[in-house]
Formats: C-alpha cells, sequence, structure tokens
C-alpha cells in the first residue's frame, strides 16, 4: 500500500502566527521551535500599514535564519483588494524564502485556483521552481459546505486549517474566545467542523490544522483543546504566543510509550502473518489485525516526520 501523502510531509505540529508589521517578534518566532511560523497580513496588521508589513515581511524571510522550519505568509483573502498586492508583495520580493502561502476565509475551490494561478505566474515571470505551496483556512459556512471540493483544488495544496473565531461568528455561535467552549454545551462545541474538515484532508491526502486557542495564559484550556485536536485526527495547531509552542508540540508528538507499542505491535503482527498465515492475532490482550497495523504504522509516520526521517 503507498504511503498516504500526508505522512510524508515535514511535521506541522505548531504553527506561529506572528504579526507582519513587527521585526522583533519577526525575529523571536524564527529562534523559537515551531514547526512553521507564518508571518501575517491579515487579522494581525491593520490596513494602513499592510505596505510597510509587506517590505518588513520580506526583508525578515531574508534576513534570518530559519532553522528549518517551514516558513509561510498568510495574506488576505481573495475578496480583500490586498489580496494581489500582497501576494505580489512577498513572492516576488522573496519567494525562494517562502514555503507555504496561508490563504483565509477560503469559500470556493476558485479561491484556491485563484492563487494557484497567480503564483504560477509569479514562478514563471522570476524563474522560480513551483515550489510554494497552500494552505486554505476554513472558517465560514460556506467554506464548510465546500470543503470536499476545496481539499482538491489544486496540487500545490498541503493543508487545511481550522479558523474557529471567524466560523463561530458566521454561524452566530454565542461565543468571544476564539477557539473556546461554551460550558452549557454538552460536548466539544468543534467536534462536527473538525471532523468534517479531517476527513475532507484525508480524503485528499493533506494534513489538518486546529485553530488558536486565544486565552494564551490558559494552559490547561490549550492542552484540553490540542489533545481534542489530536483525538480528531489533526496533525498541528495555530499558536497564537510563543509561550504555546511547548504544549502544542508535547500534545501531537507521539510519546515514547505510544512508538514502544506501535513497534511491538506491528512485529507481532508481521511474525503471525508471516510465521501463523494468520491475519488476526492476539497481542497484549487485544485482537488485532491489518487495521491495527495500518494505526500502529499512522503512529511512527507521525514520528518519523517529527524527526525528519523517511517513515517506516
Amino acid at each position: 500500500m503507498s504511503q498516504p501523502a500526508f505522512e510524508s510531509q515535514a511535521a506541522r505540529r505548531s504553527e506561529l502566527a506572528v504579526p507582519g508589521n513587527n521585526p522583533r517578534f519577526i525575529a523571536k518566532a524564527a529562534a523559537s521551535d515551531a514547526d512553521l511560523v507564518f508571518l501575517d497580513l491579515e487579522d494581525a496588521v491593520p490596513p494602513a500599514e499592510r505596505a510597510a508589513a509587506r517590505q518588513c515581511i520580506v526583508e525578515g524571510l531574508r534576513a534570518h535564519d530559519w532553522r528549518g522550519k517551514l516558513r509561510a505568509v498568510r495574506v488576505n483573502p481573495t475578496t480583500s483588494p490586498a489580496f494581489y498586492e500582497d501576494v505580489i508583495g512577498v513572492v516576488e520580493g522573496a519567494g525562494a524564502h517562502i514555503d507555504v502561502i496561508i490563504l483565509p476565509k477560503v469559500n470556493q475551490p476558485g479561491d484556491v485556483y485563484m492563487l494557484d494561478m497567480l503564483l504560477r505566474q509569479i514562478e514563471g515571470k522570476l524563474g522560480l521552481p513551483q515550489r510554494i505551496t497552500i494552505e486554505a483556512q476554513i472558517e465560514t459556512a460556506l467554506g464548510m459546505r465546500n470543503v470536499e471540493q476545496i481539499a482538491t483544488a489544486s496540487p500545490r495544496l498541503t493543508a487545511l486549517t481550522f479558523g474557529p473565531g471567524d466560523f463561530a461568528a458566521d454561524l452566530g455561535v454565542p461565543l468571544l474566545a476564539i477557539g473556546g467552549e461554551l460550558p452549557e454545551y454538552p460536548g466539544h462545541l468543534w467536534h462536527a467542523a473538525l471532523s468534517r474538515l479531517v476527513v475532507a484532508a484525508r480524503a485528499a491526502g493533506l494534513l489538518v490544522i486546529d485553530g488558536p486557542y486565544g486565552a494564551y495564559r490558559d494552559r490547561d484550556g490549550l492542552l484540553r483543546s490540542a489533545r481534542l485536536a489530536r483525538a480528531l485526527g489533526c496533525d498541528g495547531k495555530w499558536a497564537i504566543h510563543p509561550d504555546q509552542i511547548a504544549p502544542i508540540n508535547e500534545v501531537f508528538t507521539p510519546t515514547p510509550a505510544e512508538v514502544q507499542r506501535a513497534q511491538a505491535l506491528i512485529a507481532r503482527y508481521e511474525t503471525a502473518l508471516a510465521a501463523e498465515a494468520r491475519g488476526a492475532v492476539a497481542h497484549d490482550q487485544e485482537m488485532i489485525d491489518a487495521a491495527s497495523l495500518r494505526m500502529a504504522r499512522r503512529i511512527l509516520a507521525r514520528a518519523a516526520a517529527q524527526r525528519q526521517e523517511p517513515a517506516p
């Protein structure tokens, strides 16, 4: 069986958001332990400062040692007058130093296609290889309705990301805390949305990233949010403050015990299949079969991606 495309990608346990108009924050982010840093031109930058922020981002991408982490820029949505200038400005200025463009408020496949075509034209003009990928942020009712089609809109797509703040506002959920919960709601408020996002992404071979948890001083709340996201199949989560990176990385890193158990399960199953000609076998007081093997290999693939090694 071939390896799913998302398993061969670099780990994205933590994606740190950084205002694109703050050189000091950009320098600190480059030295952080985040798997991906995205320099933001959308919500974090006032419209009057966007032109200066584009230049600040270009200079930051060129100047700093990013220590092997993924370098991303979040542009404004395709419906914004700033979209074109964002893409042209940062890609023409620092295209060789950008791994990912994050596109917010993706409502339909055409939004992704529009960015794909613009990137292709810039790459052709500058003689850059076609290497900049796209992460699509799903944060509206329309985007969630079309998420299955969005997930296959471009070969550049590598990930789908959930945007809980704008999604709550679009649905009319009575919530003011980004990524938070409602005490009166009996369960995980974002279970249905994240589950649909995960299924659409996995069917297309993409990674899935949970959105931010706004209360950056609430470590327990962040851990709960991240653990629920991992339980639903997400690969990582946005961080809006450097203090959130370590807890997020911890949650989305398979523990040594998980890795050891996965290795033992694989060894037991392969022995049973080869030596005993059995497709199901008892292991550690549980019955395991081919589905168990796939689950175990997924754990090892996550661990390998975080060490930047080939998956088993």
